[in-house]
């Protein structure tokens, strides 16, 4: 797998975060809130909904939502 992260869009990444379980909590302007409830908390991030989200907006969303870089990999 390579270092850098793939160049995708906000709705991308929602179509993403979707597959593993995360619902729409709400949108307000051009950034959407997410969240996926488990049985030992929960994962919530926002994400905004540009053409192409930057790197460093990309890696603190997969921080965010407690997946890799791999796992993205996967799920697009």
């Amino acid at each position: 797998m390579s270092r850098h992260l793939p160049a995708i869009s906000g709705r991308e990444m929602i179509r993403a975060l979707r597959r593993v379980g995360f619902v729409v909590l709400r949108q307000k302007g051009s950034h959407v809130s997410l969240e996926k409830r488990t049985v030992g908390g929960y994962w919530r991030t926002i994400v905004p909904l540009h053409r192409e989200l930057r790197p460093g907006t990309l890696s603190d969303i997969l921080n965010q939502s407690g997946l890799s870089k791999a796992d993205l990999a996967g799920l697009l």
